[in-house]
């Protein structure tokens, strides 16, 4: 999964007081539901109201960590799953999820309005709640002069050295996707050199997307010297400026597309809720939320995008993709020649 930083960093105060909200114990007796989330799971509090007042079911959610530790925890818990139904393993992460056993089948008819279009598993066991892409984003003012980067390839030309900064792979989400855009775009013969290329065109490097994106770019959101970072489509959508214009703009040809999904836990104790509650998750009221609470792109179709969204983040068209069984197979090969490449 895809961990949404931006939700803290635009609407943290709404995230708080929706997790209060949905991890507050439950009267005794109720109908109960364990969701178990990645840490930016944010919906408000009167939506999962309504969903109560509808069928009876009090959901509480648990968070634990980003998309790897999500499916680390599942993984090492399946025996005795930790909650009802998870939501949060990406397409990073889902292969790993899938072979372990951790989701059940079930086939929602909600996922017939779109979920289907990101389908990983002839089993039916997970559902694509939400796409969120990875992208290159700029400063379009600091670049004014010496226009911007349009491609993975422009970003090792000379004139725009010592003027990225990226995330660690090892400790990044959106940083782990721009390393896979790279295995994407130049093959697995091919990235390492491109790498090589970025580091001598002076690509700095820091562990996660906040200190990236709040500190080292020059962004309205950063007072950094970068002008060029690795952050999301969906960021110039948070920067938009008084005369109604976006200051950012996300490069729609660097994208790498990262899908979360949900499904019902192996061995869940409450199944047939849980089942409701990934029924929920694909709802058009669930999905209308997706955008302005996890700053991500709902898997539904026909889901209006904010106003903002429109005219700063359009969902990207042709984003780049692995195969999941691939991606799990090379993952921590791919990292680890990374580090050895650009930190070594």
């Amino acid at each position: 999964m895809l961990r949404r930083v931006l939700t803290a960093v635009f609407a943290g105060s709404l995230l708080a007081a929706c997790s209060v909200a949905t991890n507050q114990s439950p009267p005794p007796g109720d109908r109960v539901v364990t969701l178990v989330t990645h840490d930016s799971f944010a919906v408000r509090p009167e939506v999962l109201d309504a969903f109560k007042a509808e069928t009876g079911i009090t959901i509480k959610t648990l968070a634990s960590g980003d998309a790897g530790e999500l499916t680390n925890k599942l993984v090492l818990t399946k025996g005795s799953p930790i909650g009802d139904v998870a939501y949060g393993v990406d397409s990073t992460f889902a292969s790993r999820a899938l072979k372990e056993g951790v989701f059940a089948e079930y086939a929602p008819a909600e996922a017939g309005k779109g979920a289907q279009r990101y389908r990983l598993d002839p089993a039916d066991r997970l559902h694509a709640v939400d796409v969120g892409d990875v992208c290159v984003n700029v400063d379009v003012a600091a670049l004014k002069d010496k226009g911007e980067p349009k491609s993975y390839a422009d970003l090792a030309d000379p004139k725009f050295k010592d003027l990225l900064v990226v995330e660690d792979p090892a400790t990044s989400s959106p940083g782990l996707a721009f390393l896979l855009g790279t295995v994407a775009e130049f093959g697995e013969s091919g990235w390492q050199d491109y790498w090589a290329r970025l580091k001598a065109n002076g690509v700095k490097v820091v562990s996660g997307w906040e200190e990236a994106y709040t500190q080292d770019f020059s962004g309205s959101s950063g007072k950094g010297p970068r002008p060029i970072v690795v952050s999301y489509a969906s960021s110039p959508s948070a920067e938009i400026g008084d005369d109604g214009n976006p200051r950012t703009k996300a490069l729609l040809d660097t994208c790498y597309r990262q899908v979360e999904y949900a499904g019902v836990l192996n061995g869940a104790k409450n199944a047939d809720d849980a089942r409701k509650v990934v029924d929920f998750l694909l709802s058009e009221k669930f999905q209308a939320e997706v955008p302005g609470q996890m700053y991500v792109y709902p898997s539904r179709e026909g889901v209006a995008l904010p106003e903002a969204w429109t005219k700063a983040a359009p969902l990207p068209e042709k984003a780049r993709t692995l195969p999941a069984s691939q991606v799990d197979a090379n993952r921590e090969q791919w990292v680890a020649q990374w580090r050895s490449l650009v930190q070594g």
